[in-house]
């Protein structure tokens, strides 16, 4: 199957945003496909604030895009657009680091007034980075994502059915594209 590399954009370590993202990389797993975690606020601060392109792990991290058939991309809705820690890692990376890849975005938030950030904000960035097929991304509303005592996620039935659909069509999207993308990959 398909290499997907799974990023969160939100800098908080209890971050709502990150553990759905854990969620559905579960589910991607167990469908076939290998998936990598990314957290970016776990990039050095200097690398990021300073755009030292040649720092180790931008250069590590540059290499995940570049090996991955398809990326995942969450992010916590902040004044209506993706974190300024996402922003700061696209930054980063080549202009075309989506190029023939398959990615799905992702975004939490307290109100639906945000639920057009997707397409606004993060999408058009998506687009410009070379993306082969952004699929149809999803907001989830924080009052959807609740994490017990015990440290288990839980997602509102209804937000737990469309994330299923979401997920189940990036994967399928994946099935279709990620032998082009290792071709181009190889050549």
């Amino acid at each position: 199957m398909a290499t997907v590399l799974s990023v969160s954009g939100s800098p908080s370590a209890t971050s709502r945003t990150a553990r759905l993202l854990r969620h559905l990389d579960a589910r991607l797993i167990a469908q076939g496909h290998e998936v990598t975690p990314l957290d970016v606020r776990d990039i050095p601060a200097e690398a990021l604030l300073h755009a030292d392109f040649g720092h180790p792990v931008i250069t590590e991290v540059t290499g995940l895009f570049a090996r991955a058939d398809g990326v995942v991309i969450g992010t916590p809705v902040y004044k209506a657009a993706y974190s300024g820690l996402l922003k700061s890692l696209l930054d980063l990376l080549p202009q075309y680091a989506l190029t023939g890849k398959t990615v799905l975005p992702l975004a939490t938030g307290g109100t639906t007034a945000h639920v057009l950030a997707i397409d606004y904000a993060l999408r058009p960035v998506l687009s410009s980075m070379g993306a082969g097929h952004i699929v149809q991304g999803w907001f989830t509303l924080d009052k959807d994502i609740t994490v017990g005592d015990d440290g288990l996620l839980a997602v509102a039935p209804a937000a737990a059915e469309a994330l299923v659909q979401v997920v189940d069509h990036f994967s399928a999207a994946l099935g279709r594209t990620a032998p082009l993308a290792a071709a181009g990959r190889a050549a």
